[in-house]
């Protein structure tokens, strides 16, 4: 597999073509990781794309992981199992992240095993990532490499040895379009240095709304790769409020459409108000909406060729990425 520096969610359709169409033009490999809420064998909130229909229309040509694969990860409670039957078909590279539902570490390591030895059985060509993101369960350094010990001395060397990626952290976390957490260098660099010394690929996620400077920064200390999601989904939306913030009746059609979907409810703190913040709401929840018929049919009708100028603002986006 072919790994990239940025792995980046596919927020809508529009997301997926933009990234499509940018690597033809430029040549800047870019993996596409989507999340069981997103994309799933019975479908999810981006263009209704199933697994199998969403591999079908990548169609080999961006390296795509699942993200965050593991019991409670889609949008019921769950194993996690359905979903990674499927998943052994289609992907190059699975998250295995049991971390949600089991914080534990002997509980986690354990889910963590048994969902390798799972998706190995389906397809021995898959590649693996292990460990997760600060917000669901935060790491230090010793612990992915006492992480690393265990699943060597668990697991049988060749299924081991296709463990590629693992999930460093230094402090990020999102809530609402902010990166809330507290970057800590050294402690990116003690965990880079994990990775390094098991071979493995460094993967930060949750890269969102963090200045061009700083990821660069992270890329000379010594990271290999980071995920961003939810800015790309913003970059969508905004170019919708841009066009429609004086249009009160279209403005309040789209802030309805976001409020009843509830789904803003995951990024926000006790004290936002939704009815005071309605701006706010729509930036937060606006890409989980873009497949609903009601959006389809009252907002984005208005707007010829939209598509259009969406993929160019994601594009500008990518290009100052690589820049």
């Amino acid at each position: 597999m072919n790994y990239p520096k940025y792995h980046i969610g596919p927020m809508s359709k529009n997301v997926v073509d933009a990234i499509l169409e940018y690597t033809e033009e430029t040549g800047n490999v870019i993996g596409i990781i989507p999340s069981r809420r997103q994309i799933e064998h019975s479908g999810g909130y981006v263009n209704n794309w199933t697994t199998k229909t969403f591999y079908a229309y990548i169609n080999r040509r961006l390296p795509i992981t699942r993200d965050h694969s593991g019991p409670s990860q889609g949008i019921n409670k769950d194993d996690g199992y359905a979903s990674l039957q499927h998943d052994c078909k289609y992907f190059n590279m699975i998250h295995i992240d049991p971390w949600i539902q089991y914080p534990e570490y002997a509980d986690g390591l354990k889910w963590t095993i048994d969902m390798i030895n799972f998706c190995y059985k389906q397809n021995q060509k898959l590649e693996y990532e292990i460990g997760t993101e600060e917000s669901i369960r935060k790491f230090e350094a010793f612990e992915l490499d006492r992480l690393m010990i265990n699943l060597r001395a668990k697991l049988p060397v060749h299924i081991f040895n296709r463990i590629k990626c693992l999930v460093v952290q230094s402090g990020t976390s999102l809530k609402g379009n902010t990166n809330t957490g507290k970057y800590s260098k050294d402690r990116l660099k003690d965990m880079i240095e994990v990775a390094g010394i098991w071979n493995l690929y460094s993967k930060e996620h949750n890269g969102d709304y963090i200045s061009t400077s700083l990821i660069k920064e992270k890329f000379d200390l010594g990271l290999d790769a980071i995920n961003i999601a939810p800015e790309f989904g913003q970059i969508e939306t905004k170019t919708y409020l841009d066009k429609i913030k004086q249009n009160s009746e279209l403005f309040g059609i789209l802030y309805k459409i976001c409020y009843i979907s509830n789904k803003w409810k995951k990024w926000v703190d006790k004290d936002f108000d939704p009815i005071q913040q309605k701006e706010e709401l729509i930036n937060i929840c606006g890409h989980y909406i873009l497949s609903d018929s009601d959006f389809l049919l009252k907002v984005k009708s208005k707007f010829t060729n939209i598509d259009l100028e969406i993929k160019n603002n994601i594009k500008i986006k990518l290009q100052e990425l690589h820049g």
